[in-house]
């Protein structure tokens, strides 16, 4: 099968090559002698795999290795008691080997994929979705009728956090950078849109009136201080990643006088061992896909053999929506 592999860590310009492999097996390290084979059609491209190419992300496999860790897809064969079954479309998690035609994946991480999604609307699922809605609900406790303030709205994680708010009731206030990424926040729910360039936060004061409930923030950086000043008292700040490069520290005075928060909320180390919480937020998303509040907003696609285009797309923090491979 055709496959891409990161073979030297110098970045998404020249670890990349094109390859022939063999197919992989039924067998997943995540569940050793079972998995499910997936025929991938779309894959999808994150922020991890650029971190990969340098050597910079916290799983670090020996070279050389297939990244990618998302697919759509159909599958070929499944293990007995799956809630799959070969011929089944679906949207699947496997953590390394997306970028290759075929690929294994857990059962507890392949999910059948409704049919008013794509392929590579498939493979925007997983990997955004069950973090927005891990961070959101089951880590930042958000309720009916609160405020959200979603940084990086623009992009994979952003969008998918202000359908899954929508979706859970809540009010939503986006940060973006500019007038193309304002319309691509709009389109996945924003009821307000603010400029990360200008005074957001007195923006945000004032739309949410003195603060908002919960704050989610895959970038980190500079405007951490900016995002705890932002909270009504018994907010929420809730941490996801750190795209914009540096890793904030805060001063937890702030915490103790205005009885605020900070939540990390770490979707991939927690759901490893935890089949039943992945199941379960998988079936609250097909509730909210539905519902027609969860859609994933494909942004750039690219052939296989373009993925360090799609790589320095994201590095570059120029992407929108959801970056995916067509595969086949």
């Amino acid at each position: 099968m055709r496959a891409l592999q990161i073979t030297e860590l110098t970045g998404p310009d020249t670890a990349l090559k094109l390859v022939d492999v063999p197919e992989p097996e039924p067998s997943h390290f995540m569940t050793p002698g079972s998995g499910v084979l997936v025929d991938v059609e779309v894959a999808g491209v994150s922020f991890p795999e650029v971190l990969q190419t340098r050597g910079e992300y916290q799983v670090k496999p020996p070279l050389p290795f297939i990244p990618g860790s998302e697919v759509g897809g159909t599958v070929r064969s499944a293990p007995e008691g799956a809630a799959v079954q070969a011929g089944d479309r679906v949207a699947a998690f496997c953590m390394l080997g997306g970028f290759a035609e075929v690929v294994v994946a857990p059962e507890f991480m392949t999910f059948k994929l409704p049919d008013a999604l794509d392929f590579a609307q498939g493979a925007a699922l997983v990997l955004n979705y069950h973090t927005a809605y891990f961070a959101l609900k089951l880590r930042g406790r958000l309720a009916e009728g609160e405020s959200v303030l979603v940084h990086g709205a623009a992009g994979g994680v952003g969008t998918a956090a202000l359908q899954v708010a929508k979706g859970l009731g809540a009010k939503t206030i986006a940060v973006v950078s500019s007038d193309d990424k304002e319309g691509v926040a709009r389109d996945a729910g924003a009821d307000e849109v603010v400029r990360c360039t200008g005074r957001w936060k007195e923006e945000v004061q004032e739309l949410s009136g003195g603060g908002v409930d919960l704050v989610l923030d895959p970038v980190g950086g500079d405007r951490f201080a900016d995002s705890l000043r932002s909270l009504r008292e018994g907010g929420r700040v809730v941490v996801v990643g750190f795209t914009g490069g540096a890793i904030p520290e805060v001063k937890v005075n702030r915490l103790l006088l205005n009885n605020t928060e900070v939540i990390g909320a770490g979707w991939g180390a927690y759901i490893m061992s935890k089949p039943d919480v992945t199941r379960g937020i998988g079936a609250a998303l097909d509730e909210l896909i539905a519902a027609g509040f969860v859609k994933p907003i494909v942004g750039q696609r690219f052939p296989l053999d373009r993925a360090a285009d799609a790589l320095k797309l994201i590095d570059g923090r120029g992407a929108t929506g959801k970056v995916v491979l067509d595969v086949r």
